[in-house]
């Protein structure tokens, strides 16, 4: 069957995540993904109105799990799905919504708390910080404006022994405000996952919209945020939905899914 490809969580087009969608899981899921000409490939296991089973691959492995391949399987899926569904990916269940025509996938409930930690091997003054964690705690810094988040060049050694010293995996810089009347800004690092910078990563929005929760500094008169990942060249828009929950706030984390052909 013909591969239909989609860019996830775009920014007017631009970056966001090149995702191909394969209607069914036949014959050498690896090959296919192999041949597919996009860095992440879905395979539809098996679907009814209100669950959905995926495989994920990259080019060269089985990735597991992926929000960006999910959303772009729901998209593809749409038309024969209720508005609300559970996604099964890499021996996990993800609760999705539509809102707003975007699916939005359950990331959970952060935890955050206050941390202190020496930023200046990164280039960074003495900028508010925090802990905020969904299963891998993520080192969360608040800086100035959208100049000091785009200024900022990553290094994979010191990130790693910022994170060692921390113990964090993960580095999240953001700060309110941004383009396009986004309400946060953020950027996502990982040396010790494996990858120098996300451009788009659900979870690590969630986790930085976890900090604005515990901070208090979430809107009350919405529960919604446009959220704008700026990794150089490769801009991404993500659309959160928040609630309070026990412990913190729960948060969903997704966006838009445009079909290429």
């Amino acid at each position: 069957m013909t591969v239909s490809l989609y860019r996830v969580l775009s920014e007017k087009g631009e970056g966001g995540k090149l995702v191909a969608v394969f209607p069914n899981a036949d014959g050498d899921l690896q090959a296919r993904a192999a041949g597919a000409g996009a860095p992440l490939s879905v395979f539809v296991h098996s679907a009814s109105v209100s669950e959905v089973s995926l495989r994920v691959f990259t080019p060269v492995k089985e990735k597991g799990s992926s929000d960006s391949a999910a959303l772009a399987a729901l998209t593809h899926l749409r038309p024969d799905l209720l508005d609300v569904a559970e996604v099964g990916m890499g021996g996990e269940t993800w609760p999705a919504q539509l809102c707003g025509g975007e699916w939005l996938l359950r990331q959970g409930v952060p935890q955050v708390r206050e941390v202190e930690a020496n930023l200046s091997p990164i280039g960074l003054s003495a900028e508010p910080c925090w802990s905020s964690s969904l299963g891998r705690p993520n080192l969360v810094v608040e800086v100035a404006d959208l100049a000091a988040l785009d200024a900022f060049t990553p290094d994979a050694e010191v990130i790693s022994l910022l994170g060692q010293t921390t113990g964090t995996t993960g580095l999240i810089l953001f700060t309110m405000g941004g383009p396009g009347r986004a309400d946060l800004s953020f950027r996502a690092f990982g040396p010790l996952r494996g990858f120098l910078e996300d451009a788009a990563s659900s979870n690590m929005l969630a986790c930085a919209v976890g900090v604005l929760g515990a901070s208090n500094r979430l809107p009350a008169d919405t529960n919604l945020l446009r959220a704008a990942q700026r990794m150089p060249g490769h801009p991404a828009r993500l659309s959160v939905q928040f609630g309070p929950a026990e412990g913190g706030t729960e948060v969903w984390v997704g966006g838009g899914a445009v079909p290429l052909n």
